[in-house]
């Protein structure tokens, strides 16, 4: 039975990573990202074909991403062998190339699992992605199948107006004015 994230702690995890620059390893925890906000991305699996389309596009946003104090794990079920692989992989060769963020490594599936994401029988993870903010709750969570990418755009906006703290009408964007309870 699918649980709901939003609105509590986010799950603990601890997944050994390889940095943005295909050349060091490290690890990420949830404790690492405390005082911050963090954007928590899976992904089915390393030399696909719709995964590096999100993954590029979120690490040419890792500016606007930092700027609103916002770090950016992308995590799949492959090992942080695989990942430095793939980041050391021309574009043209179906690579990311570098960076901006970590990828991590969780090759257990534990941390898929935890995060409602795990498809148990093919052993991957669906689209995933978590906004927690620096207390460490999920304040916004989207899954959708593995065909389809995610939208970079409706990611900033959405985290926009969760650190705007009012109430965000439909297609609110910074600026925009809050809704008033009455």
């Amino acid at each position: 039975m699918a649980e709901r994230l939003v609105g509590r702690p986010a799950p603990e995890f601890n997944m050994e990573t390889v940095n943005g620059d295909g050349q060091n390893f490290g690890a990420a925890s949830l404790s690492d990202y405390r005082g911050k906000w963090l954007i928590l991305f899976f992904y089915p699996l390393d030399f696909t074909f719709v995964c590096p389309t999100e993954i590029t596009a979120l690490s040419d946003a890792a500016g606007e991403f930092k700027k609103l104090d916002t770090e950016i794990v992308g995590v799949s079920v492959d090992s942080i062998h695989s990942h430095r692989a793939w980041i050391n992989t021309a574009k043209e060769d179906n690579g990311l190339g570098k960076l901006n963020f970590p990828l991590a490594s969780d090759i257990t599936k534990n941390v898929a699992r935890d995060y409602g994401v795990l498809i148990e029988e093919e052993g991957v993870a669906l689209r995933g992605l978590f906004i927690i903010d620096p207390e460490g709750e999920v304040k916004y969570q989207v899954v959708n199948h593995n065909d389809v990418g995610r939208s970079v755009e409706e990611t900033l906006r959405v985290l926009q107006a969760l650190q705007s703290g009012g109430l965000c009408p439909i297609n609110w964007k910074p600026g925009d004015k809050h809704l008033v309870a009455k």
